[in-house]
């Protein structure tokens, strides 16, 4: 049925996860910044952001219809499984992602509009077409992709990017490294034989792991700075909680560097996202500091 394989080459996960980091910054936005949330707004970025992102998922998919075959874990996506035509994955991802650019353009605001294209362009062309095959530090520059949907979010609400609204968007930056070299441990393999210069393809499972935990060494003095830049208590205990279980399994990622507890860590890192812009969402509602 073409509209399953069209939903899987949206990645709805992903969507999910870029909509929470816009929502949540838009409702901050809207609270340390003004004007008050406008609920039309809330379901226009909802609707430009989940387009944005199945686009550029459905690209991605396009463009890597020649590697997927060669790794287990994307032998059976749609396109190398034969369930759906190359070209209509290619036509579906290019028309979804302009419609987005389109529709944010006209119902939201230009800055969000700009933030929404630039995340469309880092994930296709500068992470999935330019860097992806070429370098290991693809994810890395990849990963600001994921900071302009919190942009987006911050921007849609209050017409502006103020070093708050960027700093928290950078967050996604700031996660990218440790999260998605934790999965890369784990189908290493994988990565090898699609010839990916992946982290632990180029240097091996035991300096990966020390690079994932000295990105999360950064990450979190990162993450606590933002109270210094505005943000309370509510949000300080989240970043502090989830911050230092990410640490403490990155920490023993060093001391078992295998694909089996890089697979417990990565589980462990992957909602770290959507926990710490949940604290950035009632932070604003319930906002105090010392």
């Amino acid at each position: 049925m073409v509209l399953k394989e069209i939903f899987e080459v949206s990645k709805p996960r992903i969507i999910i996860l870029l909509v929470i980091t816009a929502v949540t910054s838009m409702y901050a936005g809207s609270k340390f910044v003004g004007p008050d949330l406008n609920y039309i707004d809330l379901m226009h970025i909802i609707i430009a952001g989940s387009l944005a992102s199945a686009g550029s998922s459905a690209l991605n998919h396009f463009y890597d219809k020649d590697i997927d075959p060669k790794m287990k874990r994307t032998s059976e996506r749609p396109i190398p499984s034969g369930r759906i035509g190359a070209n209509s994955v290619l036509a579906y991802g290019l028309g979804v992602s302009i419609l987005a650019v389109v529709y944010a353009y006209l119902l939201i605001n230009p800055l969000s509009t700009f933030f929404i294209a630039l995340g469309i362009f880092f994930y296709v062309i500068i992470y999935t077409a330019w860097l992806k095959r070429k370098n290991w530090s693809n994810i890395i520059i990849g990963g600001f992709a994921g900071s302009a949907a919190s942009m987006a979010g911050w921007s849609a609400a209050t017409g502006s990017i103020d070093p708050l609204g960027f700093l928290i968007g950078f967050l996604v930056f700031m996660w990218t490294p440790s999260h998605f070299w934790c999965l890369a441990m784990k189908i290493r393999d994988d990565y090898a034989a699609a010839n990916v210069p992946m982290l632990p393809v180029i240097i091996g499972m035991e300096k990966t792991s020390k690079y994932i935990l000295l990105s999360t060494l950064v990450l979190l003095p990162y993450s606590f700075m933002l109270y210094a830049f505005g943000m309370g208590l509510v949000y300080m205990a989240f970043a502090i909680v989830s911050g230092g279980l990410m640490l403490g399994y990155h920490y023993k990622l060093t001391k078992v560097p295998t694909s089996d507890f890089a697979w417990k860590a990565y589980k462990v890192t992957a909602p770290y996202l959507t926990i710490i812009f949940i604290g950035i969402a009632l932070d604003a509602a319930f906002h105090f500091r010392f």
